[in-house]
Parts: structure tokens; C-alpha cells; sequence
């Protein structure tokens, strides 16, 4: 399904909302160890679509997008780029989750996000070959914040007193105490 034009429809009152273990066991995992897993979630080339034209060609849910990439596969796009924003997330002994944002070349920052899910490397896992196509995938899942949720980038006036908080605080707060303990990736 390389750059396909289609996209999967789930039938009224179906919603995929999937948990970040569930994305990398049973979707990435099944992608990188059989190379003809049918899935419903496509592959495309990140560098051909902005985040607003993946509606239709990503498997969608509600206002969040799914889709394979590879590894390597160029972030830059006709007139943007996604830009990582420092933010890593360990998911159980799995894999890993980043966060980028999506700018435009002018460097403004726009309200698409994108986490990127990858296989961990721990020697835990299983793999099937010991080959380089093992990690080459990774899974992406895009959305747009809300304007109420990005905060000062967009919401600040100088009439308010109070502080606004950014939507990259926002990330930094919601992961857990536990998503930083390094030590559950190498057990």
C-alpha cells in the first residue's frame, strides 16, 4: 500500500484508539518481522503529504492519523518539516515513542503534532532475522492540537495575569514519573 490513495473506513460506532504497547506489539512489531503482514494501517512517504493532507490516505480516526514509515524516510516536505522536540518516551520493555511538531519552512511552528513509534534495540526482544530491515519501520501517529490546548503559542494576551501553559508543557507534564525510569527498557 505505498502511497496509496485509499484509506480504510471502519464501519459506523467503530473507533481504533489503540494504547502505545498495543501500537508497537501489534502493529509495528507484526510490520517489522513479517514482511507480508496484511494491516490495516498503510505505509506512505512521510515527505509527500503535510499533516492536513493525510485525511484520506492515513487510516483516520476521529482527528488522528495513522501510517507506516520508513526509519530513514525524509521529514521535510514541499514547504515544512518535522521537527523533533527532545521529548522521548520509554513504552514497557517494547519500544520508544518521540515527539515532533511540525513547522513551516518560514520556522513557525504549527499546531500538528506527530509521535513516532519505534522497536526498542534492547536485546529482549526476540527477532526473527538479525538483519537491518528488523528496525526500519516506525509508526506514526498525527494529529492536530486543539487551540485551547497549545497555550501560549498561541493563546497569550498581555491583559492575562495568569500564566498560560504551553502545549509542550503540557506533554512534559502528562508523561508519568514512571515513562522516565530508563531502567524498565534494559531489564
Amino acid at each position: 500500500m505505498m502511497g496509496s490513495e485509499s484509506s480504510v473506513k471502519l464501519p459506523p460506532g467503530f473507533y481504533f484508539s489503540p494504547t502505545d504497547e498495543e501500537l508497537v506489539l501489534h502493529f509495528l512489531y507484526s510490520k517489522a518481522s513479517l514482511p507480508y503482514h496484511p494491516n490495516i494501517i498503510p505505509q506512505l512517504h512521510l515527505s509527500q503529504y503535510h499533516p492536513w493532507d493525510l485525511y484520506g490516505k492515513a487510516l483516520s480516526s476521529g482527528n488522528q492519523h495513522y501510517f507506516f514509515t520508513e526509519e530513514k524516510e525524509n521529514r521535510s516536505t514541499e514547504n515544512g518539516y518535522w521537527k523533533e522536540i527532545g521529548v522521548t518516551k520509554p513504552i514497557s520493555k517494547l519500544g520508544i515513542k518521540k515527539y515532533l511538531v511540525f513547522n513551516l519552512d518560514q520556522g513557525s511552528e504549527t499546531s500538528w503534532v506527530m509521535e513516532e513509534y519505534h522497536i526498542s534495540e534492547s536485546e529482549s526482544w526476540e527477532r526473527p532475522n538479525h538483519d537491518e530491515s528488523w528496525s526500519k519501520w516506525v509508526l506514526c501517529k498525527v494529529y492536530e492540537k486543539n487551540m485551547s490546548q497549545q497555550g501560549a503559542s498561541c493563546c497569550h494576551s498581555d491583559d492575562d495575569n495568569e500564566s498560560e501553559v504551553s502545549w509542550l508543557d503540557q506533554v512534559f507534564m502528562s508523561l508519568d514519573d514512571d515513562d522516565f525510569d530508563q531502567t524498565n527498557l534494559h531489564n
